[in-house]
């Protein structure tokens, strides 16, 4: 009897399969509104908890689905299903002592007409009771119950991965910088430390009180500066890609032994703390002057030589131009400048000839190398400020200020803006960007700047332009190493994505907590769904059906699967990627949305359009805009 007059008894289990069970309403159970201790709850809807209490454990599970289909198949024969419709299809996640926290995974099952309680607010706070540990974080307010802050842990947020998805427009880029404003507080975590890839530019404003910016070509004001990546800090597989373009194996051998001579010449001047000569390799990354490697391997490959008896071809023996006081014009390496060579001469009854150089080295990646040293776009990779060598090999900053800059600033989230980066080598520069960072994590991992004192968490934007399912690229490969060992080191990723299907799946389900916000496209879905660690298919099929900014969260952060309202981050702190309004109605401040920018067709030109500007932008390839007065202002 007491049972009946329990009001948040809804029913008693029918059937157990694994982490799946079927639940029969009662009679009595009314679907829609039903209230306990005053509240209100929603009985019937995919998405809600419910409670199985077995003596002092509580076991607690998600409704996956409602209806006639998660009722007991029919017998064979019977073409109708004799069960009828009030049944629900639940899935166990976890269980919790009376009185005790709530742990994932299952100790024991229920049996056979266990009773089911829907999960009370009460229910929930002793699930979520935690809030105030510097161990979990409000991310939002649970759909069914908003009263309830949805937490996460913020331990297992980072060390275990994570991965924000949804379609262009669900709200990714506001919950991601809901998600740094929090990780960043400064009075909760003051040795926080972030690293976000920003392929388009959109965080460095909204984080602008508690980030350094990183972009190429920026004007040093505030809180941004310059994007540098030495190209010595580079793997030769790297260097070798992004520098000389696709070489045979043969060719590639000749150039790494070149590297490898030119880095033991320059550590011999210049010697380093902690390395001796025999431990040098290719991949050491040690500071050599890429412009004086062009200039030998151009002199060697193109370069003309007079024919002398007893003498091999050198410096000794160039066929070069004389200037005005006989002396041989040698060119300039700093500005990819080549000696000015003369043509060949080999004619019949002249005693001098002028010969070819004799080398088997290609053309081709040396002179591709020379186009790209001039190429002022990739200044920041060539001409890297600080950590450009000379010919010698000499820098005035070395690898700790660079590391130091980018996780060692007193701002606790570092924003490296790839905006100014050309396509063509972007994928390329975020896996060597992402490899110097876990590698310096990876070998000072006991140290007090390493990765298992003060974990470092990476922010992959737009993650599925350079993650590519299927494709082996120097971004995947670093990616997925640390999404399987990084946890060890102290290294978080967060992927954000809008489409996950086209990420490769070790990464994804590695990602041991996910935001998945709306998302349309059933191959998408069915990623994020064999990706999560639980098995809650029916919670992903609302997943079309979200709002903007609502977010089912599910994995290892999380005590429970969640479907959540994201807590939108201050006006000031949003990203800017924001829709563009193509009507305003009734002026900005009457849009109510938070949009912030100019605008409208609906709104009237009054002064005249100034397209100098634009061409201006768009030759500097600079979105930042500074107005210049006129001289009569």
């Amino acid at each position: 009897m007491s049972q009946r007059l329990d009001p948040s008894l809804i029913g008693s289990v029918q059937d157990v399969n694994g982490a799946s069970i079927r639940i029969e309403l009662r009679p009595e159970t009314v679907t829609g509104l039903s209230f306990v201790d005053g509240e209100s709850y929603r009985v019937g809807q995919v998405g809600n908890f419910i409670r199985i209490p077995l003596g002092f454990v509580n076991l607690y599970g998600v409704v996956s689905q409602v209806g006639a289909g998660a009722a007991p198949a029919p017998k064979e024969g019977e073409s109708l299903n004799p069960y009828g419709n009030r049944w629900l299809l639940a899935q166990l996640v976890g269980e919790g002592r009376r009185g005790g926290r709530f742990e994932r995974g299952l100790s024991q099952h229920p049996t056979i007409d266990d009773p089911v309680h829907i999960v009370t607010e009460a229910d929930l706070r002793t699930i979520y009771g935690h809030g105030e540990l510097d161990d979990y974080v409000t991310v939002g307010r649970l759909t069914s119950a908003e009263s309830i802050p949805a937490l996460v842990d913020i331990n297992k947020l980072i060390t275990r991965h994570s991965a924000v998805v949804g379609t262009t427009g669900a709200g990714k880029s506001t919950t991601v910088a809901g998600l740094l404003t929090s990780l960043s507080n400064p009075s909760r975590y003051p040795s926080s430390r972030i690293v976000v890839f920003d392929i388009h530019g959109e965080y460095a404003n909204a984080l602008r009180d508690r980030c350094t910016s990183y972009r190429v070509g920026a004007n040093e004001k505030g809180n941004e500066r310059p994007l540098f990546t030495p190209y010595w800090a580079l793997t030769f597989d790297e260097f070798s890609k992004v520098c000389l373009g696709m070489t045979e194996a043969k060719d590639a051998a000749a150039f790494q032994e070149r590297v490898t001579a030119m880095k033991v010449e320059a550590f011999k001047k210049h010697p380093v703390d902690g390395l001796t000569v025999e431990r040098i390799t290719v991949d050491t990354p040690i500071p050599f002057s890429i412009h004086r490697f062009w200039y030998d391997l151009h002199c060697e490959v193109n370069g003309t030589f007079r024919e002398e008896v007893g003498k091999p071809q050198s410096p000794d023996t160039w066929a070069v131009e004389k200037d005005d006081k006989g002396v041989n014009k040698v060119g300039n390496p700093l500005l990819v400048i080549p000696p000015p060579f003369l043509p060949i001469k080999d004619e019949k009854g002249n005693d001098e000839k002028i010969r070819l150089s004799k080398s088997t080295l290609p053309r081709k990646p040396i002179d591709t190398l020379a186009a790209k040293l001039r190429d002022p776009r990739l200044d920041f990779l060539f001409k890297p400020g600080d950590w450009l060598p000379d010919l010698d090999g000499n820098t005035k900053c070395d690898l700790d200020a660079l590391l130091e800059s980018w996780i060692g600033s007193p701002q606790p989230i570092s924003i490296l803006d790839l905006s100014g980066i050309p396509s063509a080598i972007l994928t390329d520069l975020i896996g060597a960007l992402i490899r110097i960072l876990y590698d310096a994590i990876f070998w000072s991992r006991n140290l007090p700047e390493g990765g298992r004192e003060r974990p470092l968490l990476l922010i992959l934007e737009e993650a599925h332009a350079y993650l590519n399912a299927g494709h082996s690229n120097f971004a995947s490969d670093v990616v997925k190493r640390i999404a399987k060992e990084g946890r060890k080191y102290g290294v978080g990723l967060m992927v954000v994505s809008q489409r996950p299907a086209e990420i490769d799946t070790t990464i994804l389900s590695q990602c041991g907590t996910i935001f998945a916000m709306r998302l349309s496209n059933d191959i998408d879905r069915g990623h994020v769904t064999s990706s999560a660690s639980d098995n809650l298919k029916g919670l992903f099929d609302m997943l079309p059906i979200l709002r903007t900014g609502e977010a089912i969260i599910v994995g290892e952060a999380v005590s429970l699967p969640v479907r959540t309202l994201i807590d939108a981050p201050p006006k000031n702190r949003r990203p800017d990627s924001t829709d563009p309004r193509v009507v305003v109605r009734g002026g900005l401040e009457a849009s109510g949305d938070g949009y912030d920018g100019p605008g409208g067709w609906n709104q009237r030109r009054d002064s005249p359009q100034d397209y100098s500007a634009v061409s201006r932008q768009w030759r500097q390839q600079n979105p930042r805009y500074v107005h210049k007065p006129d001289k009569t202002e």
